[in-house]
């Protein structure tokens, strides 16, 4: 049986990150996507120029017209934005069981833009957070959950695992990407083991939409029912996969996307 996943974010025009890449990793992970918008952006590769943000009202509504007719077998929450969207996202999932839950928790954009308001990090702590099957912070945003400076060695990565399960997530993902090293490794702590997930640092600039691409691909692996290690592991090879292949788009003139389709595409030049 086909799997299917809802995605909760916001909307990115230019087609590399937000809903947009969602709904390509979804597929391509092998499942069927859903999407419910949080927020419009006015975006491309080069940033952010304008948000328009939906209702928490609307946003609740799209969230429970999905789960009142389609079998939900899992969701990744991306771009929030306020705390009213948070507590609406959380009151339809409060009420639906045990869905396995991916909590991207996107705070800025790759740009510098601002994607989360201020007085929204309490109620992401309170309510969305502990919610999660599965949280999935870069280093910025693990030191923001935890009110911490960020990580700068594995050693701290690990330590802000263990912490960031405190909050309530089943596992917590931390993503080393920005550490200063040749290697970008990744912390998932799951009852509290520390598993590593070691990998070249992948050279060029089409990293667009990597974070909403992983925590998607992750969706779609728990949709299907693997363990929460092998399907950390199963997303991460998909996205360094389709960050490789990255060269063969030519979308915009700054962070490019990466390349969802790779592996369906490849006698395409």
């Amino acid at each position: 049986m086909i799997p299917n996943v809802l995605s909760i974010a916001g909307s990115d025009p230019s087609g590399g990150a937000g809903i947009q890449a969602d709904l390509k990793a979804i597929a391509a992970n092998g499942a069927y996507g859903m999407a419910a918008l949080t927020a419009l952006t006015a975006q491309n590769t080069q940033g952010v120029t304008e948000v328009e943000l939906v209702s928490p009202d609307f946003v609740k509504a799209q969230i429970t017209a999905v789960f009142d007719d389609v079998r939900v077998d899992a969701v990744k929450i991306g771009m929030i934005a306020t705390a009213e969207i948070a507590n609406a996202i959380a009151e339809v999932l409060e009420a639906r069981g045990d869905v396995p839950v991916v909590l991207d928790p996107v705070m800025i954009a790759k740009g510098g833009a601002p994607l989360l308001q201020p007085d929204a990090m309490d109620t992401l702590r309170r309510r969305l957070v502990p919610r999660a099957t599965i949280i999935t912070p870069n280093l910025p945003e693990a030191a923001h959950l935890l009110d911490e400076t960020a990580a700068a060695t594995r050693e701290e990565m690990a330590a802000q695992a263990h912490a960031l399960t405190a909050l309530g997530p089943q596992a917590a993902l931390v993503k080393g990407g920005h550490l200063d090293s040749v290697d970008s490794p990744d912390a998932l702590c799951v009852a509290g083991d520390v598993h590593w997930f070691d990998a070249p640092r992948t050279p060029g600039k089409n990293t667009h939409g990597t974070g909403c691409t992983l925590s998607s691909a992750l969706a779609a692996q728990l949709a299907h029912g693997l363990a929460l290690p092998d399907a950390v592991d199963a997303a991460k090879s998909y996205v360094a996969g389709a960050i490789a292949a990255a060269e063969a788009l030519s979308v915009g003139h700054g962070h490019g996307p990466v390349h969802h389709y790779f592996d369906l595409w490849k006698d395409r030049k």
